[in-house]
């Protein structure tokens, strides 16, 4: 019975200990805490179109920050980006010119980059 006793106090001691450290996550790059499976879309965003819209999408002085509500899915879902990346987009919701069409980047890279966008904006709390 002791030693059953000791056992148990063992195996909560450990589960209380595991509590305080907090939950372990390997999804998360350790550079930026993106997930991993998101890095192919930071580092498209990043070369892409981050010079306009910030790195983050958080927006500069060329183009709007994707962290607005305007962006949430339900106003500019996923095929609006496709469509921005493919053929520009006529200045609308913002004061920043037209946005030109993004050279380099096919319907898979606008898939991963899209992936991003929404994560960062999940993340901000937009949706």
């Amino acid at each position: 019975m002791k030693r059953l006793g000791g056992v148990l106090f063992t195996i909560v001691l450990l589960l209380i200990v595991g509590c305080q450290q907090g939950p372990q996550s390997t999804a998360a790059s350790p550079a930026g805490g993106v997930p991993a499976e998101l890095a192919k879309g930071e580092a498209l965003f990043n070369s892409h179109c981050a010079k306009c819209h910030g790195q983050g999408a958080v927006g500069t002085d060329r183009g709007p920050s994707f962290l607005n509500k305007i962006y949430e899915p339900n106003h500019h879902g996923d095929a609006a980006f496709h469509l921005a990346a493919r053929g520009g987009v006529r200045a609308h919701h913002w004061q920043f010119g037209n946005m030109p069409p993004v050279e380099g980047v096919g319907e898979a890279d606008v898939d991963e980059i899209v992936r991003y966008v929404r994560w960062l904006q999940r993340q901000a709390g937009i949706f």
